[in-house]
């Protein structure tokens, strides 16, 4: 079978299909996880997720993630020891936190689905928040806590699952940009680097160019991808144990084991090339890095080391889109809204739709049926159609 895609969606599904004893071959445009995967935050969004940021066109269901959230948190803690290595994982729990009244309304309605998920959260008033958490800042209204927040260095787990999907006998071909993708019978033919490659599954995980990839194939998804802004402070001693996560903002705060606070995913990237790269800008930096003073005003002591920006998948209702597409037997996608926490479960789930069998979670509503346009239409054809970057 052929993975369009080495980022870490990619290269998970890799490691799995391949332990199945599958003959797989990962063709990857640039190389492996040095795009969106390479780019993010690495958190694990076990309760911590956004329902907006700037310029983001509808909320996120957040009652509807939570069982995702909670079946990926528990593959998450089997990672290193399935991988082998280490991928720096760290379960150091994590603060949503509100500001305003209707933000604070969600926190507790959030609260009540994660109790009905399973995921132990408590939510605070400010004051409670800041006992726990000195750094936050007086605009803190509320806080939901949840100890199974953290992250992971996404630079070191994309290529463990690829090693692991290698030593299963998982073929990576890098700097090979699919050029064509057709089907005849029961086989998918697809061109990409020199190389043609015939198989009866294709799984199309390539982030932002998933919808690009379809279009290929004559399937016309409606893909709206984004390009996050990140910004990297100098080394600090250690002063921000947890993850900050602002539930109507979208930013994010953490501070790595090397010292860095990372701090972004709020405002979008100046501008997204799929071509080329992705532009951080001013205006990201400021609406970022002033929200992050606010609701932690030591930050403003810090001096930034640098900004990128990396093109991510998203679709028009900031949902995961994952499942068989209906009309192209074996052309399988994975994608969307927080790729990297769901990484494990979206591998995972392909193994077993591959195999026909029950995925671990439902995952019915979030099949690409719902995406699908007619693929003549521009914008099917197009991984840039449809959102604002600012």
């Amino acid at each position: 079978m052929v993975i369009v895609g080495a980022g870490v969606l990619g290269a998970a599904t890799a490691s799995r299909l391949a332990r199945d004893g599958h003959r797989v071959t990962v063709l990857e445009r640039g190389a492996p996880g040095r795009e969106g995967s390479g780019t993010t935050a690495g958190n694990l969004h076990m309760q911590a997720v956004h329902t907006r940021r700037p310029g983001q066109a509808v909320p996120l269901d957040s009652a509807r993630f939570l069982p995702l959230q909670r079946a990926a948190s528990d593959l998450w803690e089997t990672v290193e020891d399935e991988l082998e290595t280490s991928v720096e994982l760290r379960r150091s729990g994590g603060f949503t936190i509100a500001e305003t009244e209707a933000q604070v309304r969600e926190l507790h309605d959030k609260h009540g689905w994660e109790t009905a998920a399973g995921i132990a959260t408590e939510v605070m008033d400010g004051d409670a928040a800041r006992s726990a958490l000195p750094s936050l800042g007086p605009t803190v209204a509320a806080a939901t806590w949840c100890g199974l927040d953290g992250y992971a260095n996404p630079l070191k787990v994309t290529p463990a699952y690829l090693a692991d999907a290698a030593r299963h006998g998982a073929r990576l071909v890098p700097f090979a940009p699919v050029t064509a993708v057709t089907r005849s019978g029961g086989t998918w033919r697809v061109e990409a680097g020199g190389e043609v490659v015939q198989a009866p599954v294709v799984v199309d995980v390539a982030g932002p160019w998933l919808g690009g990839i379809a279009a290929m194939a004559g399937i016309g998804l409606r893909m709206t991808p984004v390009a996050i802004q990140m910004h990297a402070t100098v080394r600090s001693a250690p002063v921000l144990p947890h993850l900050v996560q602002h539930i109507g903002e979208g930013l994010s705060v953490k501070q790595v084991t090397a010292g860095n606070l990372l701090v972004g995913g709020g405002w979008p990237a100046r501008t997204m090339d799929l071509d080329g790269r992705s532009e951080a800008g001013v205006d990201g930096l400021v609406g970022n890095m002033a929200l992050a003073v606010r609701i932690l005003p030591f930050v403003r002591d810090l001096r930034l080391l640098r900004m990128w920006a990396g093109p991510l998948a998203a679709t028009p209702d900031e949902m995961p889109v994952i499942g068989e597409v209906p009309g192209a037997p074996g052309f399988l996608v994975a994608g969307g809204t927080y790729s990297f926490t769901f990484a494990p479960l979206w591998g995972e789930t392909l193994r077993h739709l591959v195999a026909g069998t029950p995925p671990p979670v439902n995952v019915a509503d979030l099949g690409p049926d719902r995406l699908m346009r007619d693929p003549l239409d521009p914008l099917a054809a197009s991984p840039r159609g449809g959102r604002s970057t600012r």
